[in-house]
């Protein structure tokens, strides 16, 4: 009996989740689907995929933008929370507190509240409406997110290697590149990951420190429902919801391979 309870609701939760996915997949292969009909009219796939030259140019433009915050975001925001995060470990246990505690409100502000800090400090320095400007203002819900995660992974380190390192004559760039790196190689990885996944979904940081001039996948979404292009606007959605899929894919089958849980 609980056997069959667990896979229905398994089922439901799996129809919960795939369903809005599922829609956008129908409505980009639908050239209209009006109210009230129920099913959008059948129309060949191929003509129904094909974009005009300008919604395809803008959104091919707004997918090279989000990739490239995303991959800078995930890159730089690594690097930062690992080495606040390593910095906190060895220092006091107030220092560690405020650490996290700074890092932990970047996380549970609200983006909007946040956005319009960050749009205020961008203008005051020149960088609002810029993909710098957009970057740093990323790096700010980034670096708090990788910053926890990177806690958690020297909470857990064994450090007696970085010791026997140094006591063998090793230099701290050393102890950093050829045990640490090594050592924690998978776990950067997965920060990489979730770097720029917290990038790649920004839509109210974005809009208020780009201005509407740095055009994200997410913000090019916004502007196309608003126009009323449904179909367009699906295979935008469908474009912005595959590299969460595939993240947490990614993260799962790392966490499988090492007995790990996501």
């Amino acid at each position: 009996m609980n056997r069959w309870r667990d896979r229905a609701l398994f089922l439901a939760l799996l129809a919960w989740v795939l369903l809005p996915v599922a829609m956008l997949a129908v409505r980009a292969l639908a050239q209209s689907w009006r109210f009230p009909q129920i099913l959008p009219a059948a129309t060949d796939r191929l003509s129904a995929l094909t974009l005009s030259t300008a919604a395809g140019d803008r959104l091919a433009s707004a997918l090279a933008m989000s990739i490239t915050l995303a991959a800078a975001t995930g890159l730089i925001g690594t690097i930062l929370g690992f080495v606040i995060a390593r910095s906190a470990a060895g220092s006091s246990q107030l220092f560690r507190r405020l650490t996290l505690a700074a890092a932990f409100f970047t996380v549970i502000a609200p983006p909007i509240a946040l956005g319009v800090g960050l749009q205020v400090a961008m203008l005051g320095v020149g960088l609002g409406g810029t993909l710098v400007g957009v970057l740093l203002a990323h790096l700010v819900p980034a670096t708090g997110y990788l910053t926890l995660f990177a806690v958690g992974v020297f909470s857990s380190l064994d450090s007696s290697l970085e010791d026997e390192a140094r006591t063998l004559g090793a230099s701290g760039w050393q102890v950093v590149s050829r045990v640490l790196v090594p050592l924690l190689r998978r776990r950067l990885g997965e920060a990489l990951i979730l770097g720029g996944l917290v990038s790649w979904g920004q839509v109210a940081i974005t809009l208020l420190v780009g201005g509407g001039l740095v055009r994200t996948l997410p913000v090019e979404l916004m502007s196309i429902v608003q126009s009323g292009d449904d179909r367009v606007a699906a295979i935008a959605a469908l474009m912005l919801s595959v590299p969460p899929m595939l993240g947490i894919g990614l993260l799962t089958m790392g966490a499988r391979r090492t007995g790990a849980s996501v």
